[in-house]
């Protein structure tokens, strides 16, 4: 593995519980604020209609609120970010600060665009996620651990089994999540393999 490339074998910090299952892509993210060249001002935007009314005046959501303003592990219940493939849905979360999500489950294809931006998704069992939801709210400046390598999540004294798909935990932990940034640290492969296709064009100079 090149030594450019960042792997993700822990996770650590504070939490923040959003309940419900069921939690589209489109509560994530409206479509409205997809509209964008970039990414990088959609954290803004997380859960905004779930945060504010018509008037955009705040209601009542854990993001909204001061004590999880710098948290980093979202903690959530089941079939979470359902509903449409937009990858604006984790962008949105890595922007406001989410590092890692700990829930009951969620939709393959969120998983696959949160594994993209190396944010891992790790379940564990509703009675164990429930408890972890309470604990956060009793203690929002907790830190919470998400171990990918070995599976768990700990907080306080307690340690839930926890799982990580097998390919999601492989790519972050060996490194090769990145497909970007893997592409550039082996810019010599990748030339020398496009020189052997025949219908990638030679350069003006060859």
């Amino acid at each position: 593995m090149n030594d450019d490339i960042e792997t993700v074998e822990h996770v650590a910090g504070a939490g923040v519980p959003v309940r419900g299952n069921d939690i589209d892509t489109d509560q994530i993210i409206p479509a409205r604020f997809m509209k964008v060249v970039t990414f990088d001002g959609l954290g803004q935007f997380a859960f905004h209609d779930q945060r504010f009314d018509d008037e955009d005046e705040p209601k009542d959501h854990p993001f909204n609120e001061d004590q999880f303003r710098d948290a980093s592990v979202l903690v959530v219940n089941a079939n979470f970010g359902c509903g449409s493939s937009r990858e604006h849905a984790p962008q949105a979360l890595k922007r406001w600060g989410i590092d890692a999500v700990v829930g009951e489950s969620f939709a393959e294809i969120f998983a696959g665009n949160c594994l993209a931006l190396g944010v891992p998704t790790v379940t564990a069992d509703q009675e164990d996620i429930e408890a972890l939801q309470d604990y956060v709210d009793d203690n929002p400046d907790a830190e919470i651990e998400v171990d990918v390598a070995d599976e768990t999540v700990r907080y306080d004294d307690t340690e839930i089994d926890a799982t990580v798909d097998d390919a999601q935990r492989k790519a972050l932990v060996e490194g090769v999540w990145d497909t970007t940034a893997l592409l550039k640290s082996n810019a010599e492969a990748v030339a020398e393999t496009a020189a052997e296709l025949p219908y990638v064009e030679k350069s003006r100079s060859d």
